[in-house]
């Protein structure tokens, strides 16, 4: 599972480009249709495909994807209903890297051994499980990396030099850095600050490095994607989705190409920054 991540950072970097990774809430804002942008992310110019488990107490997102969260469980999205969807997308995609990513308690009810093993089953590539620090590695992280599974760990603002290399230890897949501190989708980030944070975290590491949280536009994208090997889009994409929703709060004609056509404008503002490096 790791090698389809690894080969496809290896594609962005014999292009001269970060990777595209974008988020969407399984589920959200009905099965099928959350299966439609699923599949439409990688035509659309996406890389990696972030799929989130919906859970009722998400607390590092912000409103966008909590709101996307509580769509997706009220028209009864669970875990099993969801690794269906990554079953099913994988049937049409095998190449495109999909990483499960959401909190661990309902990972925990759904036993983590049983998990693994469905996650392994439908294609999945590996998880971000938000809310396990290291001290809790032998929860899941270290049982997920066993079974061939990247587990992707997050780094912060606020995590210095002392306490990286223990964030670092056990991470496998990339390193994802939130460049903002608080919740998803609430805020731009430094760009400048985002990228000596990339720099720093690269010292430490071989692994690729991407940026998260607060990216909302191909301009966003293209200014992070100077430093970054990866930019994470996950808030502007579920706040795309909900605008596109009838008065009812149901699926529109318009819901999958509004995700496609911002997809498409993020994936032109990474593009544009390899072509000015080849330039």
């Amino acid at each position: 599972m790791t090698e389809r991540l690894a080969a496809r950072f290896a594609r962005c970097r014999e292009e001269g480009r970060a990777a595209l990774v974008t988020y969407v809430m399984a589920g959200d804002p009905d099965p099928e249709t959350s299966l439609a942008i699923l599949s439409a992310l990688p035509k659309a110019g996406a890389d990696i495909v972030e799929f989130g488990l919906p859970f009722t107490d998400p607390m590092a997102d912000g409103p966008a994807i909590q709101a996307a969260g509580l769509r997706a469980l009220k028209v009864g999205q669970t875990t099993v209903k969801t690794l269906d969807l990554v079953r099913r997308f994988r049937a049409g995609d095998p190449d495109t890297p999909v990483i499960l990513m959401g909190y661990f308690n309902p990972i925990y009810i759904y036993g983590v051994e049983r998990f693994l093993a469905d996650a392994k089953a439908a294609g999945a590539d590996g998880f971000i499980v938000v809310d396990l620090p290291p001290e809790m590695d032998e929860e899941f992280c270290l049982p997920a990396l066993q079974a061939g599974f990247a587990f992707i760990r997050l780094a912060t603002p606020t995590t210095d030099d002392e306490r990286l290399p223990t964030v670092l230890q056990n991470t496998a897949g990339f390193v994802y850095y939130v460049s903002i501190t608080g919740v998803t989708g609430m805020a731009t980030p430094d760009f400048g600050r985002v990228a000596a944070a990339v720099s720093r975290i690269k010292r430490h590491t071989e692994l690729p490095v991407v940026v998260g949280f607060g990216v909302k536009s191909g301009a966003h994208a293209a200014e992070v994607a100077k430093g970054a090997d990866g930019v994470v889009v996950g808030s502007a994409i579920v706040d795309a989705v909900a605008r596109s929703l009838d008065p009812e709060g149901r699926a529109s004609a318009t819901t999958v190409p509004a995700v496609t056509e911002l997809v498409g404008e993020l994936a032109a503002g990474i593009r544009s920054v390899a072509k000015s490096r080849a330039a």
